[in-house]
């Protein structure tokens, strides 16, 4: 169980400070972070990141920007059901792993293999937590949106010379040497982390990616009250004994008060199946190991923490299309079935083996099927009786509802 609260990392905070106008003078944001000859407040890189955000003349295909894979009016996260998104130089690469959402991200720590709560209190040890990614191997929102620009399956930039270049050309540019100077692009590696930074400092925006303007925000500020359907599915979420959802997805304010985002950010592993839709799967003896590999070559050696993927948000999640780092599921009925049945009925969710038995946890190495959950609701027996029954599913599933962003109280204009 993973009670953790989460700070702001400082870089979050002055972007966040300067797009709310409690910056007292322009944020001078160069590359790596050092003083610019230009200054450049946090408004103008936030003008520019938008820009970028929609900018497909960045991908090596011409035909994806960062919007193909994290649509705005999907949360931020991917506007379809595949399991993975298609990208490279040809725009048909198949990715490994499921899109997330880029929404309420802001409190994600950096990772961490002994997380404790920064709260002035001892506190257990929390394990590996934090990082960006599904393997958090990008230890800031810089790194994280430097990413995508680079990798193979997605813009396959191949290396920031390569994006400057693509930038230099692009309808990006002359605002570039308006904010950075004229010779910006004689300086590729610079130009690059100026993109970067201003991709960064959009991703910061709050109304766009961290509104806080669902219907459980109304019900914690008090101005709207949950259906008796959706307490009952509160209840059942947080209940240790049926879902003990909260236990990894903590959906109460923070003892600061900060609003939950629905994670502890811890990583864990759940034994999603083995998604033959994922086109490295094709090769039996390929495994996306999440800590330990193929992405992260640090814990290489751990065997402890192959398997593990970072615990994601669940705010907007009954909005997405996809589920698991892999992308197994397409229905978010069907993953709370999975929870609650996972070890009571492992046929339902499993093929069978080789040896025509069921193959428990078949996307993990026979090795390292240890490291699989097995807190509740997860630990029971085949044939026993699952932790929660389809009334707890529909109770669940009615206030999973309201994570939704874009509720209006009663009586209430959005602004």
């Amino acid at each position: 169980m993973r009670h953790t609260l989460i700070r702001s990392s400082a870089l979050a905070a002055l972007l966040i400070a300067a797009l709310s106008g409690a910056a007292p003078k322009p944020a001078y944001l160069g590359a790596s972070y050092a003083p610019s000859a230009h200054p450049v407040s946090a408004g103008q890189l936030e003008a520019l990141g938008r820009q970028l955000f929609f900018d497909r003349s960045l991908s090596a295909s011409g035909a994806m920007s960062c919007a193909s894979c994290h649509s705005p009016s999907h949360a931020y996260g991917p506007p379809n059901g595949l399991a993975a998104q298609l990208g490279g130089r040809d725009g048909r690469q198949p990715g490994t792993r499921a899109v997330p959402s880029l929404r309420y991200l802001q409190n994600v720590p950096p990772f961490s293999e002994h997380f404790h709560d920064n709260d002035g209190n001892d506190s257990e040890d929390a394990g590996p937590t934090g990082g960006y990614t599904w393997d958090g191997r990008a230890d800031s929102t810089h790194a994280q949106a430097a990413l995508p620009l680079l990798a193979a399956n997605e813009m396959a930039n191949g290396t920031p010379a390569q994006a400057a270049k693509r930038l230099q050309a692009s309808p990006a540019a002359a605002r570039f040497r308006e904010l950075f100077g004229k010779d910006i692009f004689a300086h590729p590696a610079q130009a690059f982390d100026k993109a970067v930074l201003a991709l960064e400092t959009f991703q910061q925006n709050p109304k766009e990616f961290y509104p806080y303007d669902s219907k459980y925000d109304a019900y914690l500020r008090g101005q709207t009250k949950l259906s008796a359907q959706e307490a009952r599915g509160l209840k059942a979420f947080n209940d240790p004994a049926k879902g003990n959802c909260a236990s990894c997805h903590l959906s109460q304010r923070s003892e600061s008060g900060a609003f939950p985002a629905f994670s502890d950010f811890g990583h864990i592993a759940v034994g999603a199946p083995r998604n033959p839709a994922i086109a490295a799967n094709r090769d039996g003896r390929y495994f996306d190991l999440g800590l330990c590999g193929p992405y992260r070559g640090d814990f290489k050696r751990r065997a402890d923490y192959c398997g593990l993927f970072r615990t994601p948000g669940l705010r907007n999640v009954a909005t997405r299309q996809t589920f698991f780092h892999n992308g197994a599921f397409h229905d978010l009925r069907q993953v709370l079935r999975f929870y609650a049945e996972r070890d009571t009925n492992p046929a339902k969710w499993y093929p069978k083996g080789p040896d025509g038995k069921t193959a428990k946890f078949d996307d993990l190495p026979a090795r390292y099927q240890a490291n699989v959950n097995m807190e509740a609701p997860f630990g029971g027996k085949a044939g026993g009786k699952p932790a929660f029954d389809e009334k707890d599913i529909d109770d669940m599933l009615a206030f999973l509802k309201t994570l939704n962003d874009g509720y209006k109280p009663a009586g209430r204009s959005k602004s």
